[in-house]
């Protein structure tokens, strides 16, 4: 199939393998595509010009110009994109084994060409997705407006390769899938880049922010960007509005608004700690923040850093200390306040019901680092953000049940009367 596209398709074994991976309608669909693009090239030929391919895919710059030497095989250098070279691109880079495509996508980011990941290309790399993905209609490529953003990004990388020849320290391929891994919506991005941008490209989708209007939007933590990254471990159907539950600036530093505040929506939730060494970070629940004695929640929980690294810690399996909220409780062994991770006393991450102060540990529940500077933390910004899904809107019209908080004070006379309430809130 192609043949009459290119004399010498049947002589690579790499075009019958790589239509093997498609059904005949995709492989239509291929040929109906290439010929549209070769049509729009006005090459003389079967082929597809580098401009059209880029516009077509939205890519542009030294990474478009990676992508169309990666498709066309690299060492022909002829400009010229034959129908069986798109098979074979998308072959190894969409069907292929997942070693396969992270390895295309590692030669990828090589924009430079010298045969090294360097921090120069990743940097490159990093400008042109930000462009792309939040529509810099008014920037010129290449350009600082992220440049701060860039190198949060590039800090979670590790440049420890030496090759002879370069002075420059390079990213291994194991750095790479590392880095991939803590940074899943660039990996989701990077893996998708031969699906046109308004086909709902996947690793683009930002979730639209909701907040007060007579909210400084100065105040807000969490960018565009920062939703992005976060987002880029969750559903589809939970990347569509984030809408701010609470903040410390505007709602006060009391914890029973706090909770009133964070849990009433009952959906999953997103919160952000800027403390006061300027270290932002935070964690994703999963499940309501409700009443407990011990851990709970699920494994779709997870820990991330925003600034200065960015990075997302998923839950290893290694235990089920996920989610923590104590309320009233006068014990020691039960501190009052709400945590992911880690164990009592010494969470992955915990903010006391004090609003005031909290720590970070490296815990293996998330495979997680102290999140900020040092362990013991002292929040000047508190932010939660309710995730709107169509789950929680139908939940939340039930009613009939009270919020989290209204159970808490139904409990806290028997509390009192059992001598585990704590007065203060």
């Amino acid at each position: 199939m192609g043949n009459s596209q290119s004399p010498s398709s049947h002589k690579d074994p790499r075009f019958a393998s790589s239509s093997r991976a498609f059904s005949h309608t995709e492989l239509e669909a291929l040929k109906s595509l290439h010929a549209s693009l070769a049509a729009q090239s006005q090459s003389n030929g079967p082929y597809v010009s580098p401009s059209v391919f880029k516009n077509y895919f939205g890519l542009h710059g030294p990474l478009g110009d990676r992508m169309f030497d990666l498709v066309t095989q690299q060492q022909r250098k002829d400009q010229k994109l034959t129908f069986e070279d798109l098979v074979i691109a998308k072959g190894i880079y969409e069907k292929g084994t997942k070693d396969e495509i992270e390895e295309f996508i590692y030669q990828l980011l090589d924009v430079s060409g010298d045969g090294i990941v360097g921090r120069s290309d990743l940097e490159c790399v990093l400008v042109a997705m930000f462009d792309n993905v939040f529509n810099m209609d008014n920037s010129k490529h290449g350009s600082s407006a992220h440049h701060d953003t860039v190198n949060v990004f590039l800090n979670a990388a590790k440049f420890a390769k030496h090759d002879e020849g370069h002075a420059e320290e390079s990213l291994s391929f194991e750095d790479f899938r590392t880095w991939c891994t803590l940074l899943p919506s660039v990996r989701k991005f990077l893996g998708s880049l031969l699906i046109p941008p308004n086909q709902g490209r996947p690793g683009s989708q930002v979730p639209r922010l909701l907040h007060l209007e007579n909210i400084d939007p100065n105040m807000i933590l969490l960018k565009k960007v920062y939703a992005w990254h976060i987002g880029g471990i969750l559903p589809q159907h939970d990347l569509e509005e984030w809408k701010l539950l609470y903040h410390s600036s505007v709602n006060g530093l009391s914890f029973s608004t706090f909770l009133g505040n964070i849990s009433k929506d009952k959906g999953p939730t997103v919160l952000i700690i800027k403390d006061k060494e300027g270290y932002v970070y935070g964690g994703y629940a999963s499940q309501p923040w409700e009443r407990h004695g011990d851990f709970y929640g699920d494994l779709k929980s997870f820990l991330f850093q925003l600034y200065p690294t960015a990075s997302i810690f998923r839950p290893t399996g290694a235990n089920t200390n996920l989610q923590w909220c104590a309320v009233n409780f006068s014990s020691a062994s039960i501190p009052n306040g709400i945590g992911f991770g880690g164990k009592v006393n010494h969470f992955g991450l915990f903010l006391s019901a004090t609003l005031d102060q909290g720590h970070t540990f490296s815990c293996t529940t998330f495979g997680s680092p102290c999140l900020s500077k040092t362990n013991r933390i002292y929040p000047e910004v508190i932010e939660c953000w309710g995730v709107i899904t169509k789950v929680a809107d139908e939940e939340k019209h039930d009613g009939g049940k009270g919020t989290v908080l209204e159970r808490f004070k139904e409990d806290r006379h028997m509390l009192n009367m059992v001598g585990l309430a704590n007065a203060s809130e």
